[in-house]
């Protein structure tokens, strides 16, 4: 890598959204603290030394799982380490995303400085060599049941002793010739490294991280488009104050960011007493996804440094340990998919709202004066699929029943599947984002709005790739296409700056 690029100092402390980020892009090379290899080193030695007097410590001179029991001599050890790595390279499915692979090693390292995972130093020099050469690990998605994501840290493990396959200056090539090519030597792994390799949450937690931050950038873009779609009902912002004055921390703060829009612009008379409870519990439906969102990825940030490893060294002594299963995080995330569920019914019944018609005279299908046309109304077909779709990907997975290793490893979370779905509702509830956006716009210019503030950034966005609707159209094109410009970070940037949420958006690193 060039100099000039900035280093990030990893000493086992949290790394938040932002350095995550940085180390995640290739803006930033993560070096160890100088005081966290000095406790790796005194680590490693508790186990160096217990291994040289033939006691056992799991998964350095022991099998593992089902082959706990045998323990191998000290003529096997080298090959033992080595083909333990290699054993567990087994993933299949489509590659992570490079980010997500530097990100992962970036944790690794993070949790090893503390001092209790028994590692050499080399092991960890290794790790780090790999992010200052550019090499990135291909690792296949599905190998790991969310207790130690063993099947996939394997494929990264085994790059650094030149098996499997790694990018490099972008290409995907054999992990030997990308060593070569970086001018790197395979790693020969000593007692303990190759389980210190392998049995750690480290990928599991950057991809959770990576959805967790597209999430809260798709909710910020759906509270875009759900005052766009609460202007042209004419809701009432009255339930918002009311929120930011007198709820809890995820409604006060969604509250306050909704009647603050409300006063940008002289908002539409109220149409009725009492609004539809879709108009009226936005503040609580958003609040409640905005305070899951901030508990899952807080509880994140904590997992970037708090060691998670089997057996750890602690007190000069070797431990087993249960910190592989990583469950609290888990729950904290299966919570918010299913505030995503609803989520997405707050936002179809806006939608049906508006293709119903009535409110501020609007008509029904928002067909034109005067035009022949079906208009926006069939629309509600695809909305409630996406709905469904968000509310069927929230059914908790983590409690689900296995035994594994001859009976030993009968605890898992799933958190790598987890982390998937939550994608796929995402990718969903930016496809309704997108349909809440042209139901709005097309209300707007019915009744006559001039919209201004982030509804006006929103409704010009949405107008520079679907016009008003006259005639009927075809509209699947153009639903996609407008997906990607709500998708777009310079969009979510704009969003963030015309109209901040800072506790959220910060956190989240949303305008980096």
């Amino acid at each position: 890598m060039l100099q000039s690029v900035k280093t990030i100092v990893l000493c086992g402390k949290p790394l938040d959204f932002g350095v995550l980020e940085e180390i995640g892009s290739g803006l930033a090379r993560p070096v160890p603290d100088d005081s966290g290899m000095e406790r790796v080193a005194a680590a490693h030695k508790v186990v160096a030394d217990r291994v040289a007097m033939g006691l056992p410590v799991y998964g350095s001179n022991t099998g593992v799982g089902s082959m706990k029991d045998r323990l191998w001599t000290a003529d096997d050890l080298a090959e033992f380490n080595t083909s333990l790595v290699r054993a567990h390279h087994f993933g299949t499915g489509g590659f992570f995303p490079a980010p997500v692979i530097r990100k992962a090693i970036a944790i690794r390292v993070n949790t090893a400085m503390r001092g209790h995972t028994g590692c050499s130093p080399e092991l960890i020099d290794a790790f780090v060599a790999l992010l200052e050469r550019g090499i990135v690990p291909a690792v296949r998605r599905h190998g790991s049941m969310g207790c130690a994501d063993i099947g996939l840290m394997g494929q990264v493990a085994s790059v650094l002793t030149g098996v499997g396959e790694a990018y490099f200056n972008g290409q995907l090539m054999t992990a030997e010739s990308a060593l070569k090519e970086a001018g790197l030597t395979p790693f020969v792994m000593r007692p303990r490294d190759a389980l210190a390799a392998l049995s750690v949450n480290a990928i599991s937690y950057a991809a959770a991280g990576d959805v967790l931050r597209e999430a809260a950038a798709a909710i910020r873009v759906l509270l875009v488009t759900g005052v766009m779609s609460s202007r042209a009902l004419g809701a009432s912002a009255d339930p918002w104050l009311v929120a930011a004055t007198l709820s809890t921390r995820g409604e006060a703060l969604v509250g306050s960011w909704l009647y603050g829009q409300s006063g940008i612009t002289e908002w539409p008379l109220p149409m009725a007493i009492h609004d539809p409870l879709s108009l009226r519990m936005t503040a609580q439906v958003f609040g409640s996804v905005v305070d899951t969102l901030l508990v899952a990825a807080g509880r994140l940030v904590e997992a970037t440094y708090l060691s998670d490893d089997n057996p750890v060294v602690l007190g000069g002594q070797v431990h087993s340990s249960g910190a592989s299963l990583p469950l609290t995080t888990t729950l904290y995330i299966e919570a918010a998919q299913i505030a995503f569920s609803h989520v997405a019914r707050n936002v179809l019944n806006r939608c049906i709202l508006l293709s119903n018609g009535g409110r501020r005279n609007l008509s029904v299908n928002l067909v034109a004066p005067g035009e022949v046309a079906t208009g926006l109304g069939p629309l509600m077909k695809l909305a409630v699929e996406l709905y469904m779709r968000v509310q069927s990907l929230a059914v908790p997975l983590s409690a689900q029943s296995i035994v594994v290793a001859g009976g030993l490893e009968e605890e898992a979370t799933f958190l790598p599947l987890i982390v998937e779905r939550m994608e796929a509702q995402v990718r969903d509830l930016r496809q309704l984002a997108a349909i809440e956006a042209m139901l709005s716009a097309q209300a707007i210019d019915l009744v006559g709005d001039e919209p201004m503030g982030v509804v006006k950034l929103a409704y010009d966005r949405t107008r520079s790739v679907s016009p008003i609707y006259l005639k009927d159209r075809p509209l699947s094109k153009e639903i996609e296409a407008l997906q990607a410009v709500f998708t777009d970070h310079d969009l979510l940037r704009a969003f963030v700056e015309t109209a901040p949420m800072p506790e959220f958006d910060d956190f989240f690193a949303l305008a980096k």
